[in-house]
């Protein structure tokens, strides 16, 4: 399991411990501030003492695009997918982590599987504090008497989860009468449900990889005539898709007026995937940029 030394995967740390389940604590090293080895150290010794059977710290370098919190939560990501072992991984997130997600999409406009939030289990990613309030894992620790690293970062105003987490949620509380957070972890496991219903109709309608025939779409409802298209371009080597390119590449079917081609993501060094319509197919290639 993932263990940053904060109060919740400390509590998780505990939690899993006194399942007697055999625990090796991913401490991930982000550099990022002064002391940070120190930190990590703390928290490598803080799991043993709870009882995980082995701790290890992950050192990574964030320099990767999207802003300091995306590039970080890559970083992190890759290191403790790669120091796994084929193994799940516990993460510490909770009701409160799940709120302000929700919140990021929603005003973000990323659709409904960025609003659905995270899921409980995403293999190999475990989140069992899906449920539990941030209050409650601070009231475990102080229980058994352990002290939390207070990173600096979640009172850091330049980052719009922090924001949301200190301002807009507190405000929403107050102006709504109460359990807001809990209202949009709700609203998000009732998209997730939705959500898969949806998804299986689309594998189901989905022909497989190669071009697209726009004629087996065009009577397709839209949310499942969208992910058949995200099924596509993930058979095509897209990554990273948004709702935005899903929706500029359907608009290539319901709204044709002979426009160009959208480009997608792709890990496709110093070129481009593009989605573009040819007769009555949609076609995916590849543009040096």
């Amino acid at each position: 399991m993932a263990v940053s030394g904060g109060a919740d995967s400390l509590a998780l740390a505990a939690a899993t411990v006194a399942q007697g389940w055999v625990v090796t604590a991913l401490v991930v090293d982000h550099g990022l501030q002064p002391g940070s080895a120190e930190v990590a150290a703390q928290a490598r010794n803080q799991a043993l003492g709870l009882g995980c059977h082995h701790a290890s710290v992950l050192s990574v370098t964030v320099d990767g695009a999207g802003g300091l919190e995306a590039a970080a939560r890559d970083a992190r990501y890759a290191a403790l997918r790669e120091a796994r072992d084929g193994m799940p991984v516990l993460l510490a997130h909770t009701l409160d982590d799940q709120a302000e997600t929700v919140l990021l999409g929603l005003g973000r406009g990323s659709g409904g599987r960025s609003i659905a939030g995270m899921r409980p289990w995403d293999d190999p990613w475990g989140r069992p504090l899906l449920d539990i309030r941030r209050t409650e894992t601070r009231a475990t620790c102080a229980e058994l008497d352990l002290t939390a690293w207070e990173d600096p970062h979640n009172v850091d105003s330049r980052f719009v989860r922090v924001r949301l987490r200190h301002e807009v949620l507190p405000l929403l509380e107050r102006v709504l009468g109460g359990g807001v957070a809990e209202a949009l972890a709700r609203t998000a496991a009732s998209l997730r449900d939705d959500g898969d219903a949806l998804d299986e109709q689309a594998r189901v309608t989905f022909p497989g990889a190669g071009s697209l025939a726009i004629s087996g779409l065009r009577d397709v409802a839209p949310a499942v005539r969208r992910r058949v298209i995200r099924l596509w371009l993930l058979a095509g080597g897209a990554q990273d898709l948004n709702d935005s390119q899903i929706r500029a590449v359907d608009a290539l079917v319901v709204q044709w007026r002979g426009q160009g081609g959208v480009a997608v993501g792709a890990d496709l060094p110093y070129q481009r995937l593009v989605a573009s319509r040819s007769g009555d197919h949609l076609v995916l290639s590849i543009h040096d940029v």
